[in-house]
């Protein structure tokens, strides 16, 4: 639930193998779901199950929790605090980013700095298992 007593607004970027089934899973549970990926066509049968397919990365700085689901810290960091990332749009930001990729703890405590300078807590939540482990429903996160 958002601060308001409304349904979250979800945010995901990446939608690989694993992230494409973390956020059908939650598409299909009826959660707000909105969903970039930097190959769209990744991402597009997404809205088969009600999520959103945004056209820019800059859009999901109006969900309220966004979640990033990439391959290496580079990418990380580019998708959040690059020209066209998360957070390059003026006085827009989520409250939350779960990171749910593995990379290292430096990259995480310098990705804690760059989102804490604009107000934005950080969920560490990288995760074991694999797509079948998700569509069973038995993904762990390590948090």
């Amino acid at each position: 639930m958002s601060a308001g007593g409304k349904p979250a607004r979800i945010g995901w970027i990446g939608t690989g193998r694993m992230g494409f089934e973390m956020a059908a899973r939650l598409a299909r549970g009826g959660a707000d779901v909105t969903v970039w990926n930097r190959t769209r066509a990744k991402a597009e049968p997404l809205a088969a199950y009600g999520a959103k397919i945004a056209s820019k990365l800059q859009e999901l700085a109006a969900c309220d929790i966004v979640f990033c689901m990439v391959s290496t810290w580079d990418d990380v960091r580019q998708v959040v605090a690059g020209p066209s990332g998360l957070l390059s749009v003026a006085g827009k930001a989520p409250r939350m980013v779960i990171e749910c990729s593995s990379i290292s703890l430096e990259g995480s405590a310098e990705l804690r700095a760059l989102l804490a300078a604009r107000g934005v807590e950080l969920l560490a939540a990288p995760v074991s298992g694999n797509a079948k482990v998700i569509k069973a429903g038995r993904l762990s996160f390590v948090c």
